[in-house]
């Protein structure tokens, strides 16, 4: 009874992750994509925010559909889900990756010639490098396609004595093939992003150390921003890194055996991912003011009532 009543609550907890996820990929895309439709223009970061809501919303969804067939009706319907999740799970990396880039294009002080031409360039090939990660994706689905086709031949020989050879070569093929591939495609855009992440860090370090040595009111207002900026990159690198351990553990099958720690591993792995969406969608300007708005006209609204209220 007690194990019934914590899978129950990991249950409750992973479904308040999911919906968290699910809204807050809406309302990025829902606001961005107004934005849009109105100045008929997005700023490149804007680009790359609305393509990782859009992927984080399926994501999601195929996530919440695959655990619970997975957990109570497993059966064929799983694999097209999973081709689902894992396309929308590569585009999620390739994409997070892409912002990564973009942030340490835009905002590090380095003055490498190479890197100040690919300043000059990249705002322009945002919607490019989006569609190229579109490619890319589709591409190293096509393996999992192969997964399918495979699982179903694997069914029809079940029962049959021959063909043993070819089923074990099939079984051979799926385990030792695709996973290397699955953690090929996910540690390239990781590697990219990381790469990305630790450059912007220095820089921006080497930068605040330098205003440091004048000390001055103006600089002071800078080390500020500085540090702001440093503390929402460690949020994002720790979190993003966080989520692609789990991921990794997840396809190693190092993740729990037990049933009942089942959605314990899937309500971490998700709540990495709730923080890192809030993170993300507190990365633009657009998003932060719509949000900042929407709070203090709510906050103003209570006060309005409390007011009224006769005492």
């Amino acid at each position: 009874m007690i194990l019934t009543l914590l899978t129950l609550l990991f249950i409750f907890i992973y479904m308040l992750e999911s919906l968290a996820i699910i809204a807050q990929s809406g309302f990025t895309v829902v606001v961005l994509g107004r934005e849009w439709v109105q100045f008929k223009r997005l700023s490149p970061v804007e680009m790359i925010l609305i393509s990782l809501g859009i992927c984080r919303f399926f994501l999601q969804w195929s996530s919440v559909l695959y655990n619970f067939f997975f957990y109570f009706n497993p059966n064929y319907i799983l694999q097209t889900i999973a081709i689902i999740w894992e396309f929308a799970n590569i585009l999620t990396y390739w994409v997070t990756s892409l912002l990564a880039v973009f942030y340490c294009i835009k905002v590090s002080c380095i003055t490498h010639p190479v890197f100040l031409w690919l300043k000059w360039r990249f705002l322009r090939l945002v919607p490019w490098l989006l569609l190229g990660s579109l490619v890319i994706t589709c591409m190293a689905i096509i393996p999992s396609a192969v997964r399918f086709h495979i699982h179903i031949e694997l069914s029809t020989m079940e029962h049959a004595p021959r063909n043993s050879t070819l089923k074990e070569k099939l079984e051979m093929f799926e385990q030792r093939f695709l996973k290397a591939h699955k953690v090929l495609m996910l540690t390239i855009p990781f590697l990219l992003f990381l790469i990305s992440t630790v450059l912007l860090m220095a820089s921006l370090l080497q930068h605040w150390e330098q205003m440091h040595q004048h000390n001055t009111s103006q600089c002071s207002t800078s080390q500020k921003a500085h540090a702001t900026v440093l503390r929402s990159l460690t949020i994002f690198f720790v979190f993003f890194t966080a989520y692609f351990v789990t991921i990794i553990m997840s396809l190693m099958d190092f993740k729990p055996k037990i049933r009942t720690w089942f959605w314990a591993w899937e309500s971490a792995i998700y709540a990495i991912v709730s923080i890192h969406s809030t993170s993300l969608m507190l990365s633009s300007p657009t998003l932060k003011k719509l949000l900042k708005t929407k709070y203090w006209g709510l906050e103003a609204a209570q006060g309005t009532g409390h007011k009224e209220t006769p005492g």
